[in-house]
């Protein structure tokens, strides 16, 4: 199983990437770990870090892939759109990722890019909460 989750530094994305390495440490497969952004920053880095540190304590066996993707135009259903191209190129069997409760002006402007994923139904998705 090739598993794809994307990761932006929040807490429900950092459980989703635990609950990844657990399930495909026990089932074997790989992870791919993508982090999507507009900006590269030092933040960007400490999100990369963080979740190399959680492959390493989670003693996943495989060699985990981490990369950034910088998308140009910064909305949910664009960052959702991003994740579905890269699972298209990437050949993913499973999408695994975290969704944080937005107010309801944030999910009406911005949407949510877990939902646009989902919408899909392009692959499996867990959404860890």
């Amino acid at each position: 199983m090739d598993v794809l989750i994307p990761i932006d530094g929040t807490d429900a994305s950092k459980r989703a990437l635990d609950f990844a390495i657990e399930m495909v440490g026990g089932m074997g497969g790989s992870l791919h770990v993508v982090h999507y952004t507009n900006n590269q920053t030092d933040a960007t880095e400490a999100i990369l870090d963080d979740a190399r540190g959680r492959l390493k304590a989670g003693d996943f066996g495989g060699e985990p892939e981490l990369s950034t993707i910088t998308v140009d135009v910064w909305t949910a259903d664009r960052v959702g759109e991003e994740i579905l191209d890269t699972v298209e190129r990437g050949g993913f069997d499973h999408v695994v990722m975290g969704h944080h409760e937005d107010g309801i002006v944030e999910r009406t402007v911005f949407g949510s890019a877990a939902e646009t994923v989902l919408r899909t139904e392009a692959v499996p998705v867990t959404i860890v909460p």
